[in-house]
């Protein structure tokens, strides 16, 4: 069991987010310990690295959170869910195809520079 702060060196997230994501609901109900402070099993870590590489990954908060809404309310939800991290698997290979295209645009202008040794061209 851990401590927020030991829950956010382990999951990548800042304190101030995990208390968002727990207000916001995105969490399963953290258990309290005798002196009320939030007490983080390795399950409720699993889900807080889930919740950081999904944002990570530039998720929409609006998403992330029906998809968690939906593992909420039970097994019944995974096709669903797992149709949410298709959706996000292929907007993810789209953005990475297009990374990778400007990547080559960029190259080429630096290589143009390398041998033009300057001039006025943009």
């Amino acid at each position: 069991m851990m401590r927020i702060s030991e829950a956010a060196a382990a999951c990548g997230l800042t304190i101030d987010t995990i208390r968002y994501y727990e207000k916001s609901e995105m969490l399963p109900r953290i258990r309290r310990g005798a002196d009320g402070r939030r007490v983080f099993s390795s399950t409720d870590i699993e889900w807080l690295t889930l919740l950081y590489w999904l944002r990570e990954t530039g998720m929409p908060l609006k998403q992330m959170r029906r998809f968690t809404a939906l593992a909420k309310a039970g097994s019944e939800t995974v096709p669903e869910r797992r149709d949410i991290l298709l959706q996000h698997a292929a907007e993810l290979h789209h953005r990475q195809a297009l990374l990778k295209k400007c990547q080559s645009i960029l190259a080429i202008k630096i290589a143009s520079y390398d041998s033009s040794h300057g001039g006025v061209e943009a």
